[in-house]
């Protein structure tokens, strides 16, 4: 699984997914930001992936992490 933050210096949060993602096709995501808008982009560029936006609570992680975990990988 990758947690990474959207808005990052140098190659941000997506572009970075997208290159583990062709290490492994199987990878899970999980995306946070502070900017709501960066959030939507991300949604309409990765589909289905999730995002939380801080702050984030660890709890909130925690779960966030457990659901996406438990999901089939097709």
């Amino acid at each position: 699984m990758l947690i990474v933050d959207i808005l990052m210096p140098g190659i941000d949060g997506i572009e970075a997914s997208r290159q583990a993602n062709n290490v492994n096709a199987d990878l899970r995501v999980l995306f946070i930001t502070a900017f709501a808008a960066m959030a939507m982009s991300a949604r309409g560029k990765m589909g289905d992936t999730k995002v939380l936006s801080k702050p984030v609570h660890l709890r909130d992680l925690v779960d966030h992490v457990e659901v996406i975990l438990e999901q089939e990988v097709y």
